[in-house]
């Protein structure tokens, strides 16, 4: 099943609603796109809901994802000027509790960190709370 990706640009921040099957190859094209955005909207903060997205990767899996995602930030960064800041909020199995690819990345200089929750997400983002929805619950 491919991922799929909702998209959404406000006030600097880019919210991506990810949602499928993770595969290497699928996790490697949706960040491509979710990077296209980022150049389009120029934004500094970006966060990945991949909560429904089901899968269990492996450490080399982690390994080639964190690689992967670092390499094109800074290729977006070189051509865009831009370095945003990525949270990523998912649960397990897809995250990984030893943080294995999001230590790959930051490594190679991406400015990413992985959370269990969206309140602990937009509190590193700097953010104070999730857009509302209209029935006043955080989306």
């Amino acid at each position: 099943m491919r991922l799929q990706q909702k998209i959404h640009f406000e006030s600097g921040l880019l919210t991506v609603e990810a949602t499928g099957e993770f595969s290497l190859d699928e996790a490697k094209r949706a960040f491509v796109e979710m990077l296209s955005a980022v150049a389009q909207f120029r934004a500094k903060h970006v966060l990945l809901d991949g909560r429904t997205v089901k899968g269990e990767p492996g450490d080399l899996e982690r390994f080639y994802y964190g690689e992967f995602a670092a390499q094109e930030t800074r290729r977006l960064i070189d051509e865009f000027e831009i370095a945003p800041q990525f949270a990523y909020v998912i649960h397990e199995p897809l995250r990984d509790p030893q943080r294995f690819g999001e230590t790959v990345a930051v490594n190679r200089g991406m400015n990413i960190k992985v959370f269990g929750t969206p309140e602990e997400a937009f509190a590193w983002l700097g953010r104070t709370s999730a857009r509302k929805t209209e029935t006043g619950h955080a989306s």
